[in-house]
């Protein structure tokens, strides 16, 4: 079958034309702009590596912070870059003292790696792991809020929560949700890996103890590029997942979060330094700037999930309006099939790129576990992508 055409904006990225790439949640994808960059920032590394680490990169570090803060609602000292949103959650709770019957909670739609994170931590400890039941299909956001505040106890210490969820696609309503539980003195951690660039994010606002995110994904910087905010009447106790330097050392004018995370051994170091180029570089792309940007991915993947849902007769399992770029839609009972083994790909993912040069995730989630698919808009998309994978999804 003849491949649809991408978007208009499809130029800017160094995607393969012959792929439709409905998967930009999963990894992101960057633009050719920023890949230029980032190659130009290596070479001046490579050029002079200890002049460029030892002497430069502070004031670098420095200069993409102030524009990330901007972005995210909050201040530079509040903000510490990582690695990506997983190495953030990782920091957070293995910083954090638990004594046993201490409860962490969770909900059944967060994501594994972090879930992992937190079932490590709670062994070790003799903490338990409380995981709150969010319903999926969801009616309101409101459901959301109760099934996870109905979980609290006495004994919660941390709540993780996701902004956006990685396996269902639904903005949860994090105001709600971090201004009762930090109400109730227990400390939330939000999971917001596909949140910025995806939807608005205030951090000074909603003010949880703790905030990761990512910004490869929909911010489109270099992969390796993500944050940690930490509210300052917690950054004295938190340390990054690897320890180095900055433990013992500190750096005049820099306060104790910079001079953890700046430093955590030798990496590269240049997705960071390409952060604020990629907020300006998005931001310009339409007219209505970041805005105009949000609205066009998110009005994309609604009419996208239109379309798919009633070709596939399958019904939307939550509102638009719990949607930012992303949906996800159950396939129907004739597409489900045998629940594969545990790592392994479910067929049809397999299928679909090597048939019919499709990209997008093909998951089994829920109890009882049901196959779905994930859709992600981004720029580079069209609608037609979308109308290519119904079509072949009904031939199959």
């Amino acid at each position: 079958m003849k491949r649809p055409a991408p978007a208009e904006h499809a130029r800017h990225w160094t995607l393969d034309p012959a792929v439709v790439f409905l998967n930009h949640g999963s990894f992101g994808a960057c633009p050719r702009a920023l890949l230029v960059l980032q190659s130009e920032l290596r070479a001046r590394m490579e050029a002079e590596p200890v002049r460029f680490l030892t002497r430069e990169l502070e004031t670098a570090l420095d200069a993409s912070r102030v524009r990330l803060a901007q972005f995210t609602g909050t201040k530079p000292e509040q903000l510490a870059f990582v690695t990506n949103a997983t190495t953030g959650v990782n920091a957070v709770v293995r910083s954090l003292s638990f004594r046993p019957g201490d409860e962490i909670l969770t909900t059944n739609h967060d994501y594994n790696a972090c879930r992992c994170a937190l079932a490590d931590v709670a062994q070790r400890t003799g903490a338990r792991l409380v995981v709150a039941r969010v319903p999926f299909p969801v009616r309101t956001a409101g459901e959301i809020a109760d099934a996870m505040l109905a979980a609290v106890t006495p004994r919660t210490r941390l709540a993780l929560v996701d902004h956006v969820t990685s396996p269902t696609a639904l903005i949860f309503p994090v105001e709600k949700i971090v201004h009762a539980l930090e109400a109730r003195g227990v400390a939330v951690l939000v999971d917001g890996a596909h949140a910025p660039g995806m939807v608005p994010v205030a951090l000074d606002e909603l003010r949880p103890s703790y905030y990761t995110g990512n910004c490869h994904k929909w911010l489109c910087a270099p992969k390796g590029a993500g944050f940690l905010y930490v509210r300052p009447d917690r950054q004295e106790q938190v340390q990054p997942a690897v320890i180095s330097h900055g433990y013992n050392t500190p750096r005049a004018g820099r306060n104790a979060l910079h001079t953890r995370f700046d430093w955590v051994g030798t990496l590269d170091p240049t997705p960071w330094l390409c952060v604020g180029a990629a907020i300006d570089w998005c931001g310009a792309l339409l007219p209505g700037g970041w805005p105009e940007l949000m609205q066009r991915n998110h009005a994309l993947a609604v009419a996208a999930r239109r379309l798919l849902a009633q070709t596939l007769e399958v019904e939307a399992p939550c509102p638009e309006e719990l949607l930012g770029a992303m949906a996800t839609l159950p396939l129907p009972p004739r597409l489900q099939g045998e629940t594969p083994a545990p790592g392994a790909l479910v067929p049809l993912q397999l299928l679909l790129p090597e048939q019919a040069g499709i990209q997008l995730p093909v998951v089994n989630w829920g109890e009882p576990a049901r196959r779905y698919i994930r859709l992600s808009a981004q720029a580079y998309n069209s609608l037609e992508q979308y109308a290519y994978l119904a079509d072949v999804l009904r031939r199959l």
